[in-house]
């Protein structure tokens, strides 16, 4: 009887052995299941992340191409302005500036 019962507490020990086995391989897997989702998951949150930085930074490009836009139409507007001043400026001063030149051209030095 003695060496049936030996038989019978190496059987529960290889038995033992398996459940372990069989309990370690689950707790491994579940593990990797956790690792798999945590980096899908981080990968989504990345890809969220940069998707907002790229919608932030298409935002500003566009307020500031708005801007350069409205810069060039200020100039353009500054521009016209300064050549209508130089245009009546020239205007007012064409014909005394035209007497200056006759009066020094018909001047005839020795």
């Amino acid at each position: 009887m003695d060496s049936s019962r030996r038989q019978g507490g190496i059987q529960q020990l290889l038995a033992a052995e398996q459940d372990a086995q069989h309990i370690v391989n689950a707790a491994r897997n579940a593990k990797m299941a956790r690792l798999k989702q945590a980096k899908e998951e981080a990968e989504k949150e990345a890809a969220e992340f940069r998707a907002q930085q790229e919608a932030d930074f298409q935002k500003k490009v566009a307020e500031s191409s708005g801007d350069t836009g409205a810069n060039v139409k200020r100039l353009e507007e500054e521009t016209e302005a300064k050549i209508q001043r130089l245009n009546s400026e020239s205007d007012r001063i064409s014909g005394d500036v035209v007497q200056m030149l006759l009066r020094h051209v018909n001047q005839v030095k020795n």
